[in-house]
């Protein structure tokens, strides 16, 4: 009886709704692979033995390595959502651009980190890997930049709007709530874009952010990821 509690409970059909995505197992083991990066880098600073730092490097590497082979192909879903949002006719002209940036800049990542997938499975060495790399991390970083930008503009949007509702008016107080509930999303999003620009900024020489600090930041950032898919998938 407790068995079959267990197994039929709605958190248990949730999870295999949520697991069953490739974004859900994605967002997951990012939040391992970064949590590790960090905790690799303290134990290294609090003078941990190799021997207790290899399982947590071997994990950042790993993990990594799988994530790349599951974003393989990804770049096409980015490339025709920038289609699609430089199609639209109803967004604002801000929005819009910031959005087809924000995609083509995602697109460029997947599809420069894919030429890379065989170097780092050892399939076969290739001399342009690093450059390649280097590249994508850039695509990566003006996407995100778009996107925070794209959050700024909203976030600036709605304060305007909020300025213009009457509170003591029925339609105003549903307004209101709407308001606060797009907000709260935004700054969401523009947290987690704030977190994840310390990868690419950091991998490019831009900022100086050590391993603990981005693996703290993108640990954050992939915990945002994995309620955002966890909200998706109730």
């Amino acid at each position: 009886m407790v068995a079959d509690s267990l197994v039929y409970h709605p958190s248990v059909a949730h999870y295999l709704k949520f697991i069953a995505t490739t974004v859900g197992r994605d967002k997951l083991l990012r939040t391992i692979q970064y949590f590790s990066r960090f905790y690799a880098w303290y134990l290294f600073r609090t003078n941990g033995t190799p021997g207790e730092i290899a399982p947590f490097e071997a994990i950042k590497k790993q993990f990594g390595l799988v994530r790349k082979t599951i974003r393989l192909g990804k770049f096409v879903e980015h490339f025709k959502a920038a289609a699609m949002m430089a199609d639209s006719k109803n967004l604002d002209p801000v929005i819009k651009y910031c959005a087809v940036g924000r995609q083509l800049g995602y697109a460029g990542y997947l599809t420069l980190d894919t030429l890379t997938f065989l170097d780092a499975a050892g399939i076969r060495k290739s001399p342009t890997t690093k450059r390649l790399q280097q590249e994508a991390y850039r695509c990566w970083m003006f996407g995100l930049l778009f996107s925070a930008a794209s959050g700024a503009y909203s976030l600036y949007n709605l304060r305007q709007q909020q300025a213009k509702v009457d509170k003591k008016d029925g339609e105003g107080v549903v307004a209101s709530k709407r308001i606060e509930k797009e907000r709260a999303a935004i700054n969401l999003q523009l947290i987690s874009d704030l977190c994840d620009l310390t990868v690419p900024t950091s991998a490019l020489g831009f900022t100086n952010f050590d391993d603990g600090f981005v693996g703290l930041a993108g640990t954050v950032s992939s915990l945002i990821g994995v309620h955002s898919q966890w909200k998706k998938t109730a």
